[in-house]
């Protein structure tokens, strides 16, 4: 069994930046396609899909909404990933997931931006945008 746990959330002002962290604890990140997604308040049932990483990190999708401004990527050694968030805005403000699945590609967006292929999931940081 594989825990993911994100980090870096905070309150920041709209036009600034926050980097969120992603790390596992049972099993490497390496063994992992790493999806973030994000939920908005007033929006309990729906994983909004922000970007994901494949298992190398050769491959790379971000939403286009935030495409752009958020940029992903992994580093395998340090057993992390990030989601780098920058021009942030007060409609990016969300709980902030990080979730692991075990196919090694982003094989299609139709499976990597559905929340329900991913296998595990970390516990969420909060991020909030000020105007």
């Amino acid at each position: 069994q594989v825990q993911l746990v994100e980090s870096g959330g905070g309150l920041v002002q709209a036009g600034g930046s926050l980097r969120l962290s992603c790390t596992t604890s049972g099993r490497p990140i390496n063994n992992y396609s790493i999806g973030w997604f994000r939920q908005a308040p007033g929006k309990d049932h729906e994983h909004e899909f922000v970007g994901a990483i494949s298992r190398s990190g050769e491959q790379v999708a971000i939403e286009d909404s935030v495409k752009g401004r958020f940029t992903i990527s992994r580093d395998n050694t340090k057993n992390t990933a990030w989601l780098q968030m920058n021009d942030l805005k007060p409609e990016d403000t969300a709980v902030y997931y990080c979730a692991a699945d075990r196919r090694p590609y982003l094989y299609s967006s139709d499976t990597y931006r559905r929340p329900q292929e991913y296998d595990y999931w970390g516990q969420g940081t909060q991020v909030t945008v000020a105007s």
